[in-house]
């Protein structure tokens, strides 16, 4: 059964669903006020360029050529020439989840009613969305001042131009089109600019990047529990009343949800030659795990503001009947927030370190160094800390904020940015780089609770355990790592919680 249509207002799009059109082909409609608005804000275009007001990407250029004058009978000539102009984003490309979720983002900004572009426009990104028509997006080239390098592509696609993908095949715009049963759009006034002047990649980046830290907190925290049992740790630090002393919601949940993930564990009990107090990375896991939750619900806050609010330039206001040139492109509120998520993953990496280190540790453990199941014979996990430690330094280098690197462009008119999605994209490589840090920190914890015998785990890591080895055995000889890293790799982010 078809999941039903997601209903696009302008007003209420969430991350969540900003999920289900990229990763699940969840079809959307466009609310017939949300399009009204639209409309209203077309038909002031029309009235200001007939008043001889000066417009911004209607009646003039756009940057530098602001001064210069776009006449009526060259307007889509104009919007044509300024797509292909500013189609200059480079390699890799977007994936197709990335492009759709950018589409939705869009599509919705349209439906605040402060753009002015045709509804025709509108009609389309909904009707590649239903469709499954894909633009073919490079992912690189955006300063954050709206993507304009970028998200010109679902422009060409749509007047038959560029490259598309359709059905699983990439072909050119016209020819996806086509197989659509769809025709070449004719652009208007202030099309071009409407289609080109948004941060819905940046936005749509941030989006995936909070759900991709998400899942990933959730398939972590599961290795940690099973870690703590390898290590032999101690439960304390997850007390529930020690943490609600605290006050942080994230540090509070983040224990809650680690004992239920233990509860049954042979942890719950006194074990002879149990320390009394873990290293920090251990103890602490649940404070540092819920500070990057707190920063994630703030980026969250924010996002929810830029997913359904206008970053048009000009505005278009027309229950005032009127249009302004706005600041409203500039991103920086959620880039910020970005940029902290980040240094919060980074955080969590070198904790992660720590931890495989420390259970790699006869001193922590009381098990065989490196946790070799022969001593002397098998050298078991004494290299692979090089690779933890190389991962770790990359995601140092990618928490750092990159929204002030930018250079004065376009005749020094746009003489600020912020990389909004670079600063997205340096968080998603970290997440990925977790994964397989995590990897390693499993394999670890696998060995661990493998050499004591399998003691009783808690309910949800006996789960992933039995799970896990199904797909990576006991590490009884030397082998080769890389493998049995990708492999673990490829197990956690496939692993259902």
């Amino acid at each position: 059964m078809a999941e039903e249509k997601i209903y696009l207002t302008g007003k209420d799009l969430t991350i969540d669903q900003v999920r289900k059109i990229a990763f699940s082909g969840t079809e959307v409609e466009i609310d017939p006020e949300a399009m009204k608005r639209l409309e209203a804000a077309r038909n002031l275009i029309f009235e200001l360029d007939k008043r001889g007001i000066a417009v911004y990407g209607l009646n003039t250029g756009v940057g530098w050529n602001k001064d210069k004058v776009v006449y009526a009978d060259r307007y889509d000539a104009y919007n044509k020439n300024l797509l292909r102009s500013h189609m200059i984003g480079v390699d890799p490309e977007c994936t197709i989840p990335e492009v759709r979720a950018t589409m939705a983002i869009r599509l919705n900004g349209f439906l605040c009613g402060n753009t002015g572009v045709a509804k025709e426009i509108a009609e389309y990104y909904k009707e590649f969305l239903n469709r499954g028509i894909t633009p073919v997006m490079k992912s690189r080239g955006s300063v954050g001042e709206a993507d304009i390098a970028t998200l010109t592509a679902i422009g060409l696609t749509a007047i038959g131009e560029g490259e598309a993908w359709y059905q699983g095949e990439r072909m050119s715009g016209g020819e996806a089109l086509k197989r659509a049963g769809l025709s070449p759009l004719k652009l208007g006034p202030k099309d071009g600019l409407g289609i080109a002047s948004s941060n819905a990649q940046g936005a749509a980046f941030a989006s995936m990047a909070v759900i991709e830290a998400e899942d990933f907190i959730q398939r972590y925290r599961r290795v940690f529990c099973l870690s703590l049992e390898g290590l032999n740790g101690v439960l304390e630090p997850m007390d529930e009343s020690v943490n609600m002393a605290r006050g942080f919601a994230g540090q509070a949940e983040s224990a809650r949800e680690c004992r239920r993930i233990l509860k049954g564990s042979y942890l719950e009990r006194p074990w002879e030659g149990r320390a009394l107090q873990d290293p920090l990375s251990f103890r602490c896991q649940s404070a540092i795990t819920g500070s990057l939750m707190d920063a994630l619900e703030y980026l969250k806050k924010q996002l929810h503001v830029e997913l359904n609010a206008t970053d048009d330039n000009p505005c278009l206001l027309p229950e005032e009947d009127r249009m302004c040139g706005s600041p409203n492109f500039e991103p920086l509120t959620w880039v910020l927030a970005v940029e902290m998520a980040g240094i919060g993953l980074a955080h969590v990496s070198k904790m992660i370190a720590q931890q495989i280190l420390r259970i790699g540790d006869p001193a922590f453990t009381h098990l065989s160094r490196f946790l070799t199941p022969q001593e002397g014979s098998v050298i078991a996990y004494g290299t692979i800390q090089k690779t933890v430690s190389a991962l770790d330094a990359e995601n140092r280098m990618y928490a750092n904020p990159c929204s002030l690197d930018f250079l004065s462009m376009a005749g020094h008119i746009e003489d600020t940015a912020c990389n909004s999605v670079m600063a997205a994209t340096n968080m998603r490589k970290i997440i990925d780089n977790l994964y397989y840090m995590t990897a390693i920190e499993l394999m670890h914890a696998a060995q661990a609770v493998d050499l004591r015998e399998h003691p009783v785990l808690g309910e949800e890591t006996e789960k992933l355990f039995e799970a896990y080895r199904e797909i990576v055995p006991f590490l009884d000889n030397d082998r080769n790592m890389s493998e049995d890293i990708q492999k673990t790799y490829d197990f956690l982010k496939g692993y259902e919680v």
